[in-house]
């Protein structure tokens, strides 16, 4: 239904990261962005994928924690999986 990486349930999800890919001249472009600990009033200048009725949201607004390493679980878990 959204698009995106969201968290709670559908009525009051707010949008985390994003997903994304372009395809030119027989070229693929991906990549994802998370947001951890960003300013989130820009947010409310744009519509994030087109999605009108949801809000954007950070990890550290969801659990106070310290993310300095999550780049690296991330790539971590992102190997891991392209070896199975």
């Amino acid at each position: 239904k959204n698009i995106g990486i969201w968290t709670g349930n559908y009525e009051n999800s707010k949008k985390i990261a994003a997903i994304g890919i372009r395809v030119k001249k027989w070229i693929a472009y991906h990549g994802f962005s998370i947001n951890i600990n960003n300013d989130l009033k820009a947010y409310k200048k744009i519509i994030p994928c087109g999605v009108t009725d949801k809000d954007v949201s950070n990890l550290k607004e969801i659990k106070n924690q310290n993310y300095d390493k999550i780049g690296s679980k991330i790539i971590n878990n992102f190997i891991k999986n392209l070896e199975n």
